[in-house]
């Protein structure tokens, strides 16, 4: 019985570490724009049944309760916190926030689809807009050399002034992708996610409409990370890591005991 209780204990103590280190992940992205922060869920695992409720206690009666012993706990999932990080003004016309829901749309290397809340964008030496690391925004939105300046619209509406003229003229519209469960969609690194069974296909459309958010130029989202709570989660999940390992301690006593007594 001790042995089982060290099992118990060690899948107490296999996630509380893991628990830790998706705080600590979310901590070290408190500064990461529109990083949102994860979530850990457990289970109990299977149960050792050694009387089920109900059973015949004579030939009258029943039990009313059942005897079963619990094999411990295992990480289920893990799940993205999809709730609004902070707007932070920036001044720069290419950075974009979502203010609302929706993803922004871009071409990985490997030629699939990621989505990012991170806004943070700048145009290559052909003036398409990219991500700080080069990557594609998409639909793909190409700024004249000679744009004087540049206006993104709540809707999406990209717009330049050139030289000579006094009207801004139209260079493209940008999209959001929404998901019916967002949770779903795998998070792939660099604030990228990509699209799951689970999330379902992305619905795609013009900022404001249909749900979506709208685009704020010249601000960032920042990540949703609160330190306090993130510490206080840490605290919880140390003291549970402590009362774990003092559970094997015990049943090793125990067991010490016996083989000297025996």
């Amino acid at each position: 019985m001790s042995t089982s209780a060290m099992h118990v204990a060690k899948t107490g103590l296999d996630a509380q570490q893991m628990r830790i280190q998706v705080i600590s992940n979310n901590l070290a992205n408190v500064n990461t724009t529109g990083f949102k922060r994860d979530r850990a869920n457990f289970e109990s695992l299977l149960y050792q049944v050694w009387r089920p409720a109900g059973a015949q206690t004579s030939e009258a009666t029943e039990a009313s309760t059942g005897s079963a012993i619990g094999t411990g706990v295992r990480l289920v999932s893990t799940e993205k916190m999809y709730t609004q990080g902070t707007l932070q003004m920036t001044g720069n016309a290419l950075d974009l926030a979502v203010d609302g829901q929706g993803f922004f749309q871009v071409l990985l290397p490997d030629g699939s689809m990621g989505y990012t809340r991170n806004g943070t964008f700048s145009q290559n030496a052909e003036g398409l807009l990219t991500t700080a690391s080069g990557y594609f925004v998409q639909p793909e939105i190409q700024i004249p050399a000679d744009a004087l300046s540049v206006t993104v619209s709540a809707d999406g509406i990209v717009s330049v002034v050139q030289p000579g003229q006094v009207e801004p003229a139209e260079i493209g519209q940008l999209t959001l992708a929404n998901f019916a469960n967002p949770r779903g969609l795998q998070p792939v690194g660099e604030t990228f996610v990509v699209e799951t069974a689970a999330s379902g296909p992305p619905v795609v459309g013009e900022p404001l409409a249909d749900g979506a958010g709208k685009l704020v130029q010249g601000a960032l989202e920042a990540s949703n990370v609160n330190v306090v709570q993130e510490l206080v989660a840490m605290i919880e999940a140390q003291r549970a890591y402590e009362v774990n390992s003092r559970s094997i301690s015990a049943s090793d006593e125990m067991m010490r005991y016996l083989s000297n007594k025996l």
